[in-house]
């Protein structure tokens, strides 16, 4: 991995920062009695993914910048599971279940990328 000046110019940060605004805007028309629960969830897991990319960013070395990345990989494992919820639900249709899904499959993969890349390098 080349130096980059910040990590919002990667593609996986932009590419789940749209994601999260997705979740949000879907979340929008989840039942209102979800709001502690579904929805705060799904919000959550979402935004977390892209904060623990830019917290990590600021370690102090790549180590700990990989760990906060696999953090990331977490949250976007936990929102999988969120959304395929609110799909059996019956609160998102099939359809959108389905984008949400394959940008999910991306983004994690994408977060396996960058952290193979961190550890492949020294500090």
């Amino acid at each position: 991995m080349g130096e980059i000046e910040s990590v919002e110019d990667l593609e996986v940060f932009k590419r789940a920062h749209q994601l999260t605004l997705k979740i949000y805007k879907i979340s929008e028309n989840l039942p209102r009695d979800e709001i502690y629960g579904l929805i705060s969830q799904m919000k959550r897991a979402a935004a977390s993914i892209c904060a623990n990319l830019l917290e990590g960013s600021y370690r102090l070395n790549r180590a700990e910048y990989r760990q906060f990345v696999g953090i990331a990989r977490g949250s976007s494992g936990e929102l999988k599971y969120h959304v395929m919820l609110a799909k059996d639900l019956g609160y998102i249709s099939a359809d959108d279940y389905a984008s949400l899904k394959i940008e999910l499959d991306e983004i994690t993969k994408m977060l396996r990328g960058l952290a193979t890349s961190l550890s492949s390098h020294k500090k």
